[in-house]
């Protein structure tokens, strides 16, 4: 059951990279993609033998989360797409991954938001080369891409129980 886990972990890590891009690319997360992730949890959860009340658990802090997003959206701090991606994100990690992720996804965000600040006067990447280019898929002119910050810190949250697991046959 590890090794399924394991594989469904990297099926979580690569729709969170594809969602990154496309956060990067176009400023909006897929719906489908973070449907996808959240809808893998349970399925992961029921297959490590996850107990139900700790299920709970897990299913109540995505739900803070999404409230506490949604009124971030409202106020028009956050990204429908990030409320909706952070919902996800939490609702695997549970109370055992929480500060860990909270932290890491804030640090990560402080900086995709200083390039982001730092680069919205560039022209569009479509001018660009090189690291230009790069640089201003970041740039704040078209809002800050926090969905990458959201997928970085939420993949090694996501994946580390289960790699640390595997590795220590845990």
């Amino acid at each position: 059951m590890l090794i399924l886990s394991l594989l469904l972990r990297a099926v979580v890590i690569c729709l969170l990279a594809r969602l990154a891009i496309c956060d990067l690319r176009e400023r909006r997360l897929p719906t489908r993609e973070v449907v996808a992730i959240a809808v893998l949890f349970p399925i992961d959860a029921l297959l490590g033998g996850m107990p139900l009340t700790e299920m709970a658990v897990h299913f109540a802090i995505g739900v803070l989360i999404l409230l506490v997003s949604v009124a971030l959206f409202a106020a028009r701090m956050l990204g429908g797409g990030d409320a909706k991606l952070s919902a996800a994100i939490f609702l695997w990690v549970g109370m055992t991954g929480f500060i860990q992720t909270l932290t890491l996804v804030s640090v990560i965000g402080t900086i995709v938001g200083l390039v982001s600040f730092s680069t919205r006067h560039l022209p569009p990447e479509s001018e660009q080369r090189g690291l230009h280019r790069s640089l201003a898929l970041f740039s704040g002119a078209r809002g800050v891409p926090y969905g990458v910050a959201l997928a970085l810190g939420g993949s090694v949250t996501i994946m580390l129980p289960g790699a640390l697991a595997a590795r220590w046959n845990i």
